[in-house]
């Protein structure tokens, strides 16, 4: 999965960097800007950014500000703020994943197409729920190894 995931993250790098180089080179340079460029970029884009934050779930790498850790001294306390983070972060989570879903119903009901090029975009519009689902699956398996590790008296 983790070899999945840096190949298609990569590849839609690649795909996004490449759409932006056309777009400048077409448009600054040769005077022809490319019709729908713009509307095709946002699937990979979009994607990419969700994806992007599931990795970083993934990986367990978010950014944090973790200002309570200066002042707890042993690991098996920071253990405890890593549960109490994860526990915060699951249900706020999962309380995103349900408006997601309802979205999700909403963009495959009423079947919106992209202006130009007539793409429908709930191609892009399941990537939230897509992503919200993958991130929580994650932000569950961390919560669960934290709690092993509390339960067996591990340092984190």
């Amino acid at each position: 999965m983790d070899r999945f995931a840096k190949y298609l993250l990569t590849a839609l790098i690649c795909v996004v960097a490449l759409g932006q180089f056309v777009q400048v080179i077409t448009r600054y340079v040769l005077q022809v800007p490319v019709m729908g460029l713009e509307e095709t970029m946002l699937y990979p884009t979009l994607w990419l950014y969700i994806l992007g934050s599931v990795n970083a779930s993934r990986e367990n790498t978010h950014i944090r500000a973790n200002v309570l850790e200066i002042f707890i001294r042993t690991e098996r306390g920071h253990t405890i703020l890593a549960v109490i983070g994860e526990v915060i972060s699951l249900i706020v989570g999962l309380w995103l994943l349900s408006w997601a879903w309802d979205y999700t119903q909403y963009a495959w009901r009423v079947w919106r197409e992209s202006p130009t090029l007539y793409i429908p975009t709930f191609y892009s519009d399941i990537a939230l729920l897509v992503g919200l689902g993958l991130m929580m699956a994650y932000t569950a398996s961390h919560l669960v190894a934290h709690l092993r590790r509390l339960a067996l008296g591990a340092p984190s």
